[in-house]
């Protein structure tokens, strides 16, 4: 069966109006643990709007225009880039309240349906194959382009899609994911051969499928076989928000499990973490976890919520080839808050689109230590391009 994803890099402009929308919460979480916030950036050009509310009990002093600058140099806009953050004009019509938080922050405060899921085990991090393998390139490109690295200067725009065909298990064979085809677009920087540049970053792709392949057996790629295609639309120079407009919320398939899963249709970055959009997709993605570790091929479930009930007013489960719920799934209120509430310092990185990636993420992995089955697997030597 084909599968497809896609992941954008943390130049992209849609992904830096995420992570400028979760700085700011991270600095009103600073101020107050109990903060409350919605924010919305939108950036075009050099010009970038922010809009939306921060709550907290004591006043919130921090330049959210510092706040730009910063993450934008953090992620290569810098002198000599198409992108620098400095020449930005920044539009800051964010409310500051000063007020308890908990007003909001205490009780279910909108409606939302939410869509959690795992599948496959801990050797893709409970997501699917083709997700898991966008995710991982999308990580190599991104410290790649990083100061010191093989690709630096380069990006920090960037976008890829991945495309696999899957063979499930079957007769007490194994699963394999045969990649098909590569695709990456990336900002490159002026002065070196466009040659020289598909040279560098085709480099960077393999060394990572081979680390991919090298720790799980189920992946299979060869020269013959696996496409890849580098900036196949010819140099691209003039990135980020000068050849595209940027917005929070537009990358949630890529925030979320890929295209193979239904989206409850709640954003993530620029909501706060009591918000029932993120908190609900947290606790989630972890009870989905822990269905898949006792047992479940694929788990998914999906809660609908009202304001001020603190139960959701529906969770429906459904398994892949058998599975049950966790026994401790416990989906009011209170108990999401309790995933999320204390995890704000993630905040700092979780714009950048592994809100479900990132293993360090308590709601990312199981209560228990996951069993690792593919270890039982006769293991076969990688093919590398």
């Amino acid at each position: 069966m084909i599968r497809t994803s896609e992941a954008v890099l943390r130049g992209h402009p849609d992904k830096f109006c995420d992570q400028i929308a979760d700085r700011i919460l991270y600095h009103a979480y600073e101020c107050d643990p109990d903060a409350y916030g919605q924010i919305e950036v939108a950036a075009w050009s050099d010009q970038i709007f922010l809009t939306g509310a921060t709550v907290t009990r004591e006043p919130l002093e921090t330049v959210f225009a510092d706040v730009v600058r910063t993450v934008g140099q953090e992620i290569g806009y810098t002198p000599g880039n198409s992108i620098d953050a400095n020449r930005y004009q920044i539009h800051d019509h964010i409310c500051r309240q000063v007020r308890d938080p908990r007003e909001w922050t205490r009780h279910v405060n909108d409606q939302a349906i939410i869509i959690g899921w795992a599948g496959c085990d801990a050797a893709t991090r409970f997501l699917s194959p083709e997700h898991f393998l966008a995710h991982t390139l999308r990580e190599a490109l991104d410290e790649a382009c990083a100061y010191g690295n093989a690709l630096q200067g380069h990006g920090p725009d960037g976008k890829l899609i991945v495309h696999l065909d899957e063979t499930p298990a079957l007769a007490g064979r194994p699963a394999s994911w045969q990649i098909q085809t590569i695709l990456v677009t990336l900002q490159q920087k002026p002065g070196q051969s466009f040659i020289d540049f598909q040279g560098a970053v085709t480099t960077i792709i393999r060394e990572t499928l081979r680390k991919v392949a090298d720790a799980d057996p189920r992946w299979r790629f060869d020269r013959r076989g696996t496409r890849l295609l580098v900036n196949p639309n010819g140099p691209f120079f003039d990135g980020g928000s000068n050849s595209d407009n940027g917005q929070t919320g537009r990358k949630l398939v890529a925030d979320y499990y890929g295209p193979r899963i239904p989206l409850g249709g709640g954003a993530l970055s620029g909501k706060d973490l009591s918000h029932i959009d993120r908190t609900g997709a947290y606790a989630a993605r972890k009870a989905c976890i822990e269905a898949v570790c006792n047992g479940a091929k694929e788990a998914q479930v999906r809660i609908t919520y009202a304001p001020g009930i603190n139960d959701p007013l529906d969770v429906t489960w459904s398994f892949a080839d058998g599975g049950r719920p966790p026994a401790n799934a416990d989906f009011g209120f209170q108990s999401l808050l309790k995933v999320s509430r204390g995890q704000w310092r993630c905040l700092r990185t979780s714009g950048r689109g592994s809100h479900f990636f990132d293993p360090a993420l308590p709601w990312n992995s199981a209560s228990e230590p996951a069993p690792a089955p593919i270890s039982s697997f006769n293991r076969q030597p990688a093919t590398i391009p």
